[in-house]
């Protein structure tokens, strides 16, 4: 299997049922099962652009077999802007590029919201939120009413804190540790250290949610039917802020909307597997230099 088959490959195994609880959440956002059927970011109408896909099919939507960024946004530092062009000559050779989803490496933020399919908000009785996605089971956990560490050590989902401001949920992440594999998109935009993601999310009409999923699926193209026509039901849209001055001349906000997903939870885990991989393209596997029993 190809890396980018591994990339945008959805492997549903085992049915997993979540319990819904919405302590303290009146808009009706958390205890949903939240998805949408494409990846990547929905562009704003103003303002600096998402990095897109060079390479379309033949009726214009992304061709998802090869991710070639276009390196010449003008919002990507020439530095970044280098980095997205070795990454798309990688893609264009039939490569590939190493990144945190093939890797099996955890969905840092904003790589997050790019690529999770699906997932479903659990607030516990105390208020703070989990955050639970389909792709490869990641986990986030976001302290509610709560300020960053004065001495904050980086990990790999960061460290999140939120709050209601009104019917909106807003969620500040810093201290996301990177690595070889990090990325703020798709197509190898890179991420460092000064990464701060800021999501606010709300539900929106129905219509709207579903306008807003057909118009981005035609530019973007469908990696899975996951929501249906049923628009009576409200919608989620995240407005995603992602500010790194190492990497962008100005903050980069996006949109992403979900809509209620027509089929249950579904356990999907990452296989470490290098034998589909091309020779000598599995660099992120952890090894053991000796036995655990």
């Amino acid at each position: 299997m190809k890396r980018q088959a591994l990339l945008f490959g959805i492997f549903a195994t085992t049915i997993l049922t979540v319990p819904a609880f919405a302590a303290g959440d009146n808009a009706g956002i958390t205890g949903v099962h939240w998805g949408r059927n494409a990846f990547g970011y929905e562009p704003l109408p103003a303002g600096p652009q998402p990095v897109t896909n060079l390479k379309r099919r033949p009726d214009g939507t992304s061709n998802g077999g090869q991710l070639v960024g276009d390196y010449n946004n003008p919002n990507l530092k020439p530095t970044a802007g280098a980095v997205v062009k070795q990454k798309g000559e990688l893609a264009i050779a039939g490569k590939g590029f190493p990144n945190l989803s093939d890797q099996c490496r955890l969905y840092a933020p904003p790589f997050t919201f790019a690529m999770q399919l699906g997932f479903q908000m659990l607030q516990r009785n105390d208020g703070d939120i989990t955050i639970i996605y389909n792709q490869d089971d990641n986990v986030r956990h976001i302290h509610m009413n709560a300020t960053h560490p004065a001495n904050l050590v980086p990990s790999p989902m960061g460290d999140a804190v939120g709050h209601w401001e009104g019917e909106t949920l807003v969620i500040d992440t810093v201290g996301i540790k990177t690595n070889a594999f990090s990325a703020a998109d798709m197509y190898g935009t890179p991420q460092s250290a000064a990464m701060h993601v800021i999501e606010r999310y709300q539900l929106i009409d129905g219509p709207a949610a579903k306008a807003a999923q057909d118009n981005y699926e035609k530019v973007q193209g469908v990696v899975a039917r996951r929501t249906g026509p049923d628009t009576r039901a409200k919608g989620l849209q995240l407005e995603l802020t992602m500010e790194n001055p190492n990497v962008f001349a100005a903050p980069l906000s996006v949109l992403v909307t979900y809509r209620r997903l027509l089929l249950p939870w579904q356990e999907q885990v990452c296989a470490e597997n290098p034998v589909e991989h091309y020779e000598g393209e599995w660099i992120g596997l952890p090894r053991a230099n000796h036995p655990d029993f």
